[in-house]
């Protein structure tokens, strides 16, 4: 069994505005690469050359490509919780249907603005995380789902269990349909029944 490398680890957060900008550089020119080229042949400095952003800075952040994958994956899932929060928890005026139907479009990476994925990165997940660190996340994307049941005022229809099972049968279902790559036609159930096609999500769910 993998485990997790010892220096797979972001060495910091940018907090200034600029820094930020940086590491939005880095996140922007990992993809490219990795669509372009794969995993195999992604380096730091090609990411480095590529976002023209010093090697250096680049390593304050991230001492090799494990620690920028696992910055990456990390910032997907903040970037997820951000849109759930402002599309399906935040308006006032939002029938609880949609406000569902958001959160499950969001999640099952039907929208085409959400952070990309490709499935060669959930056989990544034992060299860049521990358990705890996939707990964490589990959790925080259950959160989402109580915020957004909460916000539609109907939790007494979906007590914390049947939540939790909710939660597991959208996230799950992709990254079931990332580790099989399935076509767009396999689940074309699920942009029908949330209004939107899958292609888009599928794109960036398969190698570029």
């Amino acid at each position: 069994m993998s485990t997790r490398l010892p220096s797979a680890k972001p060495l910091k957060r940018p907090t200034q505005q600029r820094a930020k900008a940086t590491v939005q550089a880095i996140f922007d020119t990992y993809v490219r690469i990795w669509q372009r080229d794969g995993w195999a042949r992604l380096t730091t400095r090609a990411v480095s050359l590529e976002a023209g952003v010093a090697i250096g800075t680049l390593y304050d952040y991230f001492p090799n490509k494990h620690a920028l994958h696992s910055g990456y994956v990390r910032y997907c899932v903040e970037q997820l919780l951000e849109a759930i929060d402002a599309q399906a928890v935040a308006p006032t005026a939002l029938a609880w249907p949609e406000r569902i139907r958001r959160l499950v479009r969001t999640l099952a990476g039907v929208e085409s603005r959400r952070p990309w994925f490709h499935p060669d990165m959930l056989e990544l997940e034992t060299l860049v995380a521990e358990p705890k660190h996939q707990r964490r996340v589990y959790e925080d994307l259950l959160g989402a789902w109580h915020r957004v049941i909460d916000a539609a005022m109907i939790c007494r229809y979906a007590r914390p269990l049947r939540r939790a099972g909710l939660h597991l049968s959208v996230w799950g279902g992709r990254r079931c349909a990332m580790l099989v790559q399935l076509r767009s036609g396999s689940h074309a159930n699920l942009g029908r029944q949330h209004g939107a096609p899958v292609s888009a999500a599928q794109g960036r769910e398969r190698a570029g």
